[in-house]
């Protein structure tokens, strides 16, 4: 009997602990529902329907045989690669050398600073970014020049655009991982980094036989993320269209041609279409990362 009071006496804590944890997780799932899954099965049924009626995959070959479809797709899979190959390279390297010199560099009000850039919307960072790119205003006019741009729609030409939307987002977002890498570097134990020391690696070789295989998931992590949001390229374009009164076209990414589809065209199924075609990439490309890169592997 002293046994079994002991057991139940054990579980009471943990079968409180598993109600407060559904507490916490039970709003983060209705919004889940109300915000994701609900719109993403509605868009499902929009894209293969038409007027209420089941229209197979007609929404797909309208889609396909737009004129402005294939273009938005080589500029967001341009983009991407730009995106992800540079913010894999330079993430992973600077985060490496605010390691190697952490005692000068990594307070808590400096790693407060690495997440100002985030902090702001989307819109107002482009707008500042505006002023940078305009060879007139710019505090680095010297350098647009000195590259052989005079005007803002020289710069903001269409051949430059995967560039520029590459710098806007990394200097967005590019702290708040540099912070999250730097502690999966914390993580490394000193045991490992001591052994390595004493057979003679340098810090390049530490870095890429040991450091960089022992961030492997945090780097799909990583890359998995900033994926999900390179193939909503909406807001950049948009802005940069408006502000360069057209240079820069209105169906630029795959995101502003589903909207002109459903508010400029009143085609709802069409742009259901173009949403499940980019969420189907998205969650292919991310599964291969997540795969590849043993994200729920155990250490």
């Amino acid at each position: 009997m002293k046994g079994r009071r002991r057991e139940v006496r054990r579980t009471r804590p943990d079968r409180s602990q598993a109600r407060i944890g559904y507490a916490f997780v039970s709003g983060y799932t209705i919004l889940l529902l109300a915000f994701g899954l609900v719109p993403t099965l509605y868009a499902v049924f929009l894209a293969f329907t038409k007027n209420g009626a089941f229209a197979g995959f007609d929404n797909f070959v309208k889609v396909f045989g737009d004129y402005r479809f294939w273009p938005a797709v080589q500029h967001v899979a341009v983009y991407l690669i730009v995106w992800l190959v540079s913010l894999t390279l330079f993430v992973v390297l600077l985060a490496l050398i605010v390691h190697a010199v952490r005692r000068r560099w990594v307070s808590a009000s400096v790693r407060f600073l690495y997440y100002i850039p985030g902090a702001l919307a989307g819109a107002s960072s482009v707008m500042l970014w505006l002023f940078l790119l305009d060879p007139t205003v710019s505090p680095v006019a010297g350098v647009l020049r000195a590259l052989g741009f005079e005007s803002f729609v020289q710069v903001v030409s269409i051949d430059n655009l995967p560039i520029i939307f590459t710098l806007i987002a990394f200097w967005a977002g590019a702290g708040g991982w540099i912070i999250i890498l730097y502690g999966a570097l914390n993580n490394i134990p000193e045991e490992v980094m001591e052994a390595a020391r004493i057979d003679g690696a340098g810090p390049i070789a530490t870095a890429w036989f040991i450091q960089i295989p022992l961030m492997r998931k945090w780097i799909s992590y990583m890359v998995v993320m900033s994926l999900a949001a390179g193939t909503q390229l909406f807001v950049e374009p948009r802005v940069l269209s408006q502000a360069s009164k057209g240079v820069v076209p209105q169906d630029y990414s795959l995101n502003q041609l589903a909207y002109l589809y459903a508010f400029r065209q009143n085609d709802f199924n069409g742009s259901a279409a173009i949403s499940l075609l980019l969420l189907t990439v998205a969650v292919v490309l991310s599964a291969l990362f997540v795969f590849r890169g043993g994200l729920f592997e155990r250490d």
